[in-house]
């Protein structure tokens, strides 16, 4: 909330200023007559107001830029977490000693594709698809698709740099 209140001030200042241009206007506008003020007075007001509004301006384009910042610095750890969960991918197929066929299998099956789309897309039998699973599964000692996924879900949430015992006996770095 400390970080908010210099842009919330800004922002009251900003809001008295339009007020004062807006029904300064308006009052020629329509006609209302107000009590006269000196030149002088006048033109403090009218100084300060423009202050205000430019500062305003100033201090948009700032958050602005900031915000720009931090939503490329949120797209590069998307980036980077993309990569990553390729690269862990990888680790764990070559750790279980999969096939490139195999590879191919889990890689569909962890995407969410099912058999039949697998075997449409890797042009052959949805049996053959199912004896790559089941031989994907055994090797990664698990029993199906959601605890195949599980596995990568649970190291790319691990952050204490620890190191994920494989299924199989083998280790690798989380």
């Amino acid at each position: 909330m400390k970080r908010a209140a210099p842009f919330l001030a800004i922002f009251v200042i900003q809001a008295l200023c339009a007020f004062f241009f807006v029904s300064d206007i308006l009052s020629s506008v329509l006609g209302i007559r107000t009590t006269p003020i000196s030149w002088e007075v006048r033109e403090l007001l009218e100084i300060g107001a423009s202050i205000g509004l430019v500062l305003g301006v100033v201090v948009g384009g700032l958050m602005l830029r900031r915000a720009l910042r931090d939503r490329n610095r949120a797209e590069e750890r998307l980036r980077r977490a993309s990569g990553e969960f390729m690269v862990l991918l990888e680790e764990r197929f070559q750790e279980w000693g999969l096939t490139p066929s195999e590879r191919d299998v889990a890689l569909f099956a962890i995407k969410g594709m099912s058999t039949a789309e697998i075997a449409t897309l890797r042009a052959t039998s949805e049996g053959t698809v199912k004896a790559q699973t089941n031989a994907i599964y055994r090797k990664a000692g698990v029993s199906g698709r959601p605890q195949l996924l599980s596995l990568f879900i649970d190291d790319l949430m691990r952050d204490d740099g620890s190191v994920r015992v494989a299924a199989n006996g083998g280790q690798s770095a989380a």
